[in-house]
């Protein structure tokens, strides 16, 4: 069950390609043209059945994913089916087979209707709360299970080399304080370590009339509680969220987190991996330009440094 790398480690870059993987798979699967709605790691676009050009007046029922996964991407359907059963809200598939061409595959996924509602994050907190009470056997077969560790964008040394050049030294003194503070945080005791989401924010939070439910699983990992709750620790200061979310979250998940030095470094080194990331893609597109120099101006020590935003 266990694996070295995440289920999705790697983005789809092209998304003219993705789109025609999207296209093949609509037709397959007898749904409408695709429409691109996110591209992030994958590449996400909204379909539509004949019945739902019928009678619901068309409305986008069907979302198509397109994701170059690190295992068969059936993995993903039966990760749902597996996490439902544990009383996870997830969204369900629209179907059980998978189309592949390349390296890419597409699965077909439920609309969630969002219903406009602020997110509820104690009830987050809960979820998050009963995945990690998930016995890891649990999972089904195929699955993987990482550690965080062997994620990419957690290996400072090789992305401070990849970036070096265009460091200026401030902004180089204060990632790589960081990096050495908060050194031997991959060193717990396997016995600490719980099925983690891997990346809870806002982004993967969909809520709904009946409550939130947890989207993109694509980072499932082993790792200490605390990995599910360093994403939120830091939103409010520094990505611009609204106040109390990760108090929120932390009464739902069974206590908030804040002072465990393990946790706390979870959370400072996730603010040093997205710098890094932001670096690294703003040195090839120059979009990415604006954002990398906010987030440099933080590790500059800055005490004016503009909170971070997600794009």
């Amino acid at each position: 069950m266990t694996a070295e790398r995440a289920f999705v480690d790697e983005r789809v870059a092209d998304v003219r390609r993705a789109a025609s993987v999207a296209d093949l798979a609509a037709e397959t699967w007898g749904l409408g043209r695709p429409v691109l709605i996110r591209h992030g790691m994958n590449v996400i676009f909204a379909s539509r059945t004949a019945s739902a050009t019928t009678s619901r007046g068309g409305r986008d029922d069907v979302v198509i994913r397109v994701s170059s996964p690190s295992v068969h991407a059936s993995c993903s359907i039966e990760l749902a089916a597996s996490l439902a059963a544990h009383g996870v809200p997830v969204v369900a598939p629209s179907r059980l087979d998978v189309v592949e061409v390349d390296g890419l595959s597409a699965t077909a996924w439920e609309y969630v209707a969002p219903s406009g509602d602020p997110i509820d994050w104690r009830a987050v907190g809960a979820i998050v709360r009963r995945v990690h009470e998930i016995p890891p056997g649990d999972l089904p077969v195929g699955v993987p299970t990482p550690s965080p560790a062997a994620f990419p964008w957690w290996d400072f040394e090789r992305l401070l080399d990849d970036v070096a050049p265009v460091l200026d030294d401030a902004a180089l003194a204060g990632i790589t304080a960081a990096v050495e503070r908060r050194a031997g945080w991959d060193a717990w005791n396997p016995s600490d370590a719980v099925v983690c989401h891997g990346d809870v924010h806002p982004g993967n939070v969909i809520m709904t009339h009946d409550g939130p439910v947890l989207i993109d699983w694509d980072l499932l990992c082993i790792a200490p509680p605390g990995w599910d709750h360093a994403p939120l620790m830091t939103w409010t200061d520094r990505w611009g969220g609204e106040p109390g979310v990760y108090e929120a979250f932390g009464a739902g998940a069974g206590g908030s987190l804040r002072g465990d030095e393990r946790t706390e470094a979870f959370a400072e080194l996730r603010l040093v991996a997205a710098t890094l990331m932001r670096v690294k893609a703003a040195m090839a597109d120059p979009s990415a330009r604006l954002e990398s120099e906010r987030r440099l101006t933080y590790w500059r020590g800055d005490p004016e440094a503009p909170a971070w935003s997600a794009q």
